[in-house]
This record gives structure tokens, sequence and C-alpha cells, in this order.
């Protein structure tokens, strides 16, 4: 085990720097999505850059590390130099839950190879870093993905609903994050986000022959 007077100080920092790459690389692929797709608003604001404080809500990323659940700073959209509004917005927002999985699983073969290595203050450092990596990109995706605007999941779900019902629905952004405060510590979307995230880490584990008890002996070492 290393020889640090406050591993758990350590793991937070470790685990801090694990966040914001998740961050910058979700946020980065929304400012991408976009760009590809016509509005290069993201590019004039300065989002598609590696500068965590660009992309950082200190709320969410507070949040991300201490509960498990949180979100970036938005990316600025311009729908009207969309061809396709409704659909190139969902298209946008997939990019930033699918580079989290992406992530994750990168993340999980890289933390595979890891653990081959001889035991020593390096690897533990790798082991903690990707082990966070993994488990706050699955988090930051699963989360995103939820149907309440103003997250992610608001955007996919408003690409299948008639034009109608689609302006008053996405209306609801203005107190989308209120209702998101309420949901998470009233518990009521905590429990079946928890599920989704334990079930998604067990599969991708088991995907690449992953045992929590070598990761968790890897990190105590």
């Amino acid at each position: 085990m290393p020889d640090l007077s406050n591993v758990f100080t350590l793991e937070t920092l470790i685990g801090g720097a694990a966040i914001l790459v998740a961050i910058v690389i979700h946020e980065i692929c929304h400012g991408l999505a976009a760009l590809k797709l016509g509005d290069d608003t993201a590019k004039e604001d300065g989002r598609l850059t590696f500068n965590p404080i660009k992309h950082i809500d200190p709320v969410g990323a507070i949040l991300l590390l201490v509960v498990n659940f949180g979100w970036a700073k938005p990316v600025m959209v311009d729908m009207r130099r969309f061809e396709n509004p409704k659909r190139d917005m969902a298209i946008v927002a997939v990019a930033g839950p699918a580079s989290n999985f992406a992530l994750a699983a990168v993340g999980a073969m890289l933390l595979r190879l890891t653990l081959e290595l001889s035991p020593g203050i390096w690897r533990y450092i790798a082991v903690v870093f990707l082990f966070f990596l993994i488990t706050r990109s699955v988090a930051l995706g699963i989360f995103n993905l939820f149907p309440i605007p103003p997250l992610d999941g608001s955007k996919i779900l408003a690409a299948f609903l008639p034009d109608r019902l689609y302006v008053p629905y996405m209306r609801l952004e203005r107190y989308g994050m209120i209702a998101v405060f309420a949901l998470v510590f009233l518990g009521v979307i905590s429990v079946p986000l928890l599920w989704m995230l334990h079930t998604s880490l067990d599969f991708l584990f088991y995907s690449v022959g992953l045992s929590w008890d070598a990761v968790s002996t890897a990190m105590s070492k």
C-alpha cells in the first residue's frame, strides 16, 4: 500500500482529474457534432478546447464526485443553423453521452491491462484514475440521458414529439434544473439511476474480463 498519510485525499484529487476528463470530452463532442451539422456557435464560444475551466459547472462537478451524478456547463447551440433542427439537435445531444460510454469502454480495457502490471504507487494511481474515469463517465452519460429539460435526454425525446408538443416541452428548460435537484435529493430518480449505473458497470466489467474484487484489491494496495 502506498505510504501516504491521507489516501482518501489522494483518491479525491485523482477522481477529480478523471471527472474533468469525462466532462471535457462530453462537452467537446457536443460542440463537434453541432459544428459537423452546420452550427459553429461552440467553436466561436471557445468550447472546442481541452481547457476544463471552459466546461465545468461547479455544482454539477461536485455532485458527480460526491453522489455519482452531475452535469457540465451546457454548450450553446443555434438550432437555426441546422438543416433539420429537431433531428440535428437530438444528434448533438446524443454525442455527449455516447462519448462518455465510449470513454468508459476504453478506460475499462486500459484498466484490465493496468492490473497486469507489478504493484506500486504508479499502478495504484493509474487504477484509481481509470476506475473513476469509468464510473463517472458512465454516470455522466446515464444521468444526461434522463428526459428532463435541459438534460440531453430531453433533446432526444423532443425529436420524436409532434410540433404542437415540442415547443411547450422545451419551454420547461427554465424550470428543469430545479426539477432535477428536487428529484435527485428526494430520491425519486436516484434509485433507478443508481441501479442503471451498477448494471451498466457490471456489464462493462464482464465484457472486458474485469473483476470487481481485483479492482478493489488494487485500489487498496
